[in-house]
């Protein structure tokens, strides 16, 4: 796993919370792309980072990294978690909320250094410029309710510091 105290290259003066907003939006659209066209990782990664488009220099390539190869590794206990919230099959959920859920429980299982508020607001913030309509809510949701099984100890202190 990589080093989590690790502090990303700053480019343009970026924060490392807006250069890991950016990694995880290159990775969810990697992770779309894996999903739906089942292409090669490392082919899409390559197309992400040689596309000016994409402006990948602006995010935190090292977490990017991680979000991309570690979603596949664990997709089968992620899914797992999902299952258990989801009122649908996991196949049956919107493709690009599918992505956002997984990054989001990869990184409530995975990140404990990334507080659960964020890992939700940043999973309703992608769901509101890629997904459908209301797909933030749907998000919101199920990030919500896989919080207190993901991170029980930090929910239930945020919930007496209230």
């Amino acid at each position: 796993m990589a080093d989590h105290a690790a502090k990303p290259k700053r480019s343009g003066g970026q924060s490392r919370s807006a250069m890991r907003r950016k990694a995880r939006s290159l990775a969810l659209q990697a992770l779309y792309s894996w999903q739906m066209a089942g292409q090669p990782l490392s082919d899409i990664e390559a197309q992400l980072r040689s596309d000016p488009e994409y402006d990948f220099d602006s995010a935190d390539g090292a977490y990017f990294q991680e979000l991309l190869r570690g979603v596949p590794a664990h997709l089968d206990e992620i899914d797992e978690q999902l299952k258990q919230v989801l009122d649908r099959a996991v196949a049956e959920v919107d493709p690009i909320e599918l992505a956002i859920l997984r990054i989001g429980v990869y990184e409530m299982a995975q990140r404990a250094d990334v507080p659960y508020k964020v890992v939700i607001n940043e999973g309703i913030e992608m769901a509101k410029v890629f997904g459908a309509t209301d797909g933030h809510k749907y998000v919101n949701g199920i990030l919500d309710k896989l919080a207190p099984r993901l991170r029980s100890v930090e929910v239930n202190a945020s919930r007496r510091g209230r």
